[in-house]
């Protein structure tokens, strides 16, 4: 039986993606590694359907060693040749070729001493961005804010982030809280603003 809840339209009703809604999309993500990791599906979306990753997403996480920047650094042409014929991802070469020297570039900021949740935070001056859109309304597909982060992102090397991409990473990861005002997500969300 169907539940009574208002979502945001564009969740439809397929499981993955209502289940995506309701517990990740505009949650506030602080930690830098799976903001790397956000920002990498967001570039591995580019021309697709978010769909598309959510079916793939925990075959992209099993292919790229979960994510974890030290490894993935540290992938050479044989890691990519077999990402290449890995079914369980998006097998593209340049998206692969950006996963890998974003992680390098998250490793330099790391080592450089910066705080790479810090760093993106402060496109949005530390805190959510609390918008109050009514459903029926469409969102921005770019905004200042992800305008300059994308700049930012490339200005460092990293690759697949243009100001659209940024804009939907910032909605996934709760710097700009876009659930619209009837969603039943959009107050939880509010109240997560804070640390």
């Amino acid at each position: 039986m169907p539940d009574s809840l208002h979502r945001c339209a564009w969740c439809g009703t397929d499981p993955l993606y209502v289940a995506y809604h309701d517990d990740e999309w505009g949650v506030p993500e602080y930690d830098a590694r799976a903001l790397w990791e956000k920002l990498v599906l967001d570039g591995f979306q580019a021309g697709l359907a978010w769909i598309t990753i959510l079916r793939k997403r925990e075959g992209i996480r099993d292919a790229f060693d979960g994510f974890d920047p030290e490894k993935v650094a540290a992938y050479g042409e044989a890691d990519i040749e077999r990402l290449l014929v890995d079914a369980r991802i998006i097998r593209s070469r340049a998206k692969i070729n950006s996963a890998v020297k974003g992680a390098r570039i998250w490793l330099e900021v790391r080592d450089s001493g910066e705080d790479f949740s810090e760093w993106l935070w402060s496109f949005v001056g530390g805190a959510p961005i609390q918008n109050a859109w009514p459903d029926s309304d469409g969102r921005p597909v770019a905004t200042p804010e992800s305008e300059a982060m994308a700049r930012a992102l490339k200005k460092r090397g990293f690759t697949f982030c243009g100001p659209v991409i940024v804009y939907a990473f910032m909605q996934a990861v709760g710097m700009v809280n876009d659930h619209g005002v009837e969603c039943f997500r959009h107050k939880a969300v509010r109240a997560m603003a804070g640390r």
